[in-house]
């Protein structure tokens, strides 16, 4: 198979290393990757705020990290017995009022932590389209199934897009001077929009990313590879919109020769040799072989946490 989409590292550009801490956010394909950073045993944190689609309501979050702009009660709503925040996923949403704002304080909180000390932020932009209340002009993150007649929707254009990103670039620099930056489009296909404005959404994204002229930021194609390399249904779940574990599989090991130092590979393979051994189930857990088996797996996360302290299984 011919490589159309490789996309090397800059020389202005750190690649990615087991010293490196790798921030991400976005769509429901950054979860995706942010499993893999944790299976490899990567210093990682993966959707703080659960799953971000649109441009707009990630660099509100990050402005909100950013300078301290705490969560009060005007941020919040009440909705089908749960707290919810139109910033951020239903999976943070919470009966308790009480509990619901310190958990978002606190994870505000964290994520500026997070940023201030991340090497590597890595940004996955899943759709161009936007709803806003009708009575609003504030972008939501998430409808939190409140009936579509309460929101009007838009398209973001490419200056919207562009504007949005570029303060994330200033925002984060400002804060971390040493933090680089990888752009991706999400290969999830957004169908319930309809299959051209799909792809119109698409487009506007990867049109704003391109006219981002940033030395340290870098754009790896995982909508390009899903789109040209793996352009066959069997690459997709059941519901034919999402990549499913081989093509998952296939656009990591495409990130990893992009964006992870070669000298970080060994290590990779001994955390993946690690995992597949604790994965492993004996049918006789009273057996030597067995007994031995444990000791030499004991032995090699020993010897990983003397250079790697961080690591844990």
């Amino acid at each position: 198979m011919q490589f159309f989409t490789k996309v090397p590292i800059l020389e202005t550009q750190k690649p990615i290393d087991y010293n490196s801490r790798i921030v991400s956010i976005g769509s429901c394909f950054a979860a995706n990757m942010g499993e893999k950073f944790e299976f490899y045993k990567f210093q990682n944190t993966t959707n703080p705020f659960g799953i971000i689609f649109n441009p707009v309501s990630i660099e509100k979050l990050i402005r909100r990290a950013i300078s301290k702009d705490y969560f009060t009660e005007k941020d919040i709503f009440f909705h089908n017995e749960r707290w919810h925040s139109f910033e951020m996923h239903s999976e943070l949403s919470n009966p308790n009022k009480e509990v619901f704002l310190t958990n978002l304080n606190e994870k505000l909180v964290a994520f500026g932590e997070q940023l201030l000390s991340a090497t590597h932020f890595i940004i996955t932009l899943g759709t161009s389209w936007v709803y806003k209340p009708i009575h609003s002009e504030e972008i939501v993150a998430n409808c939190h199934k409140i009936p579509q007649k309460q929101f009007t929707k838009h398209l973001l254009s490419t200056a919207e897009i562009s504007t949005a990103l570029k303060s994330v670039l200033q925002l984060v620099t400002k804060f971390n001077p040493d933090c680089q930056y990888i752009f991706t489009v999400s290969p999830v296909r957004h169908i319930k929009d309809g299959f051209i404005e799909n792809q119109v959404s698409k487009s506007h994204l990867i049109a704003a990313v391109y006219e981002i002229n940033n030395p340290t930021s870098s754009y790896f194609s995982s909508y390009e590879i899903m789109m040209d390399e793996l352009r066959d249904y069997r690459f997709y779940g059941e519901d034919l919109l999402h990549p499913n574990a081989t093509a998952i599989d296939y656009i990591w090991s495409r990130f990893v020769e992009s964006n992870i130092n070669s000298t970080a590979f060994p290590t990779m393979k001994e955390v993946e040799t690690i995992q597949k051994g604790l994965q492993h189930r004996s049918f006789n857990t009273e057996s030597i072989s067995y007994r031995k088996f444990v000791e030499n797996l004991d032995l090699k996360i020993q010897k990983l946490n003397k250079n790697y302290p961080f690591i844990k299984f």
